[in-house]
């Protein structure tokens, strides 16, 4: 009985110990971690509205969420560049959320992945930047494209698949047009 006693005392110290341990380094890095992604978030932002970095990026809130946010080339709110927001969609093996800038006729500036976690080779090729290039392939595709009506070719779209992963490119092209529609109705800047 002494053992059992033992052992479980000494189970329950490891495991304040390490439980104690883990909240000591969530809380030390957590302003770090959270510093690191707001910075993300802006470059992807200036990114997809560009002409906006000396300009103004302004947030469009609804509930308390962040919908979308609106780029301007000017400080006081002068010369509209476009609408920036997230779109996710559900890949082969995980969410993919991509930052998205349109301008005011719904046509795409830029588009940036923010995150997925897809297959390695496969669906990861959607970041891919090739030799002697700055912007991934993919992505680049989407540019001067009517986001409200994007589709992969596969589908009768003008985007190309990337080979063997089309649920992929699937996922991303319609989360942009279902998200596109979603912020131009809210704008009030396009009839649908």
């Amino acid at each position: 009985m002494k053992d059992v006693m033992r052992f479980a005392f000494i189970l329950t110290l490891t495991a304040a110990v390490t439980s104690g341990s883990l909240a000591y380094v969530n809380s030390v890095t957590r302003p770090r971690i959270t510093a690191r992604q707001n910075a993300e978030m802006k470059e992807a932002l200036h990114y997809v509205l560009q002409g906006s970095e000396k300009g103004i990026i302004e947030s469009v809130f609804q509930n308390g969420e962040i919908v979308f946010y609106k780029g301007y080339q000017k400080p006081d709110k002068r010369d509209l560049i476009g609408y920036a927001f997230v779109a996710s969609g559900q890949g082969y093996s995980s969410e993919i959320q991509t930052m998205v800038g349109v301008n005011p006729q719904g046509k795409i500036l830029r588009v940036r992945i923010l995150f997925q976690q897809e297959t390695p080779g496969l669906g990861t090729r959607c970041e891919e930047i090739r030799k002697n290039e700055s912007v991934p392939w993919w992505q680049r595709q989407f540019q001067g494209t009517d986001a409200q009506s994007i589709k992969v070719d596969k589908d009768g779209g003008a985007i190309e698949s990337i080979t063997g992963a089309t649920i992929t490119s699937r996922a991303i092209t319609e989360s942009i047009a279902l998200k596109t529609k979603i912020v131009l109705q809210k704008t009030d800047q396009k009839d649908n």
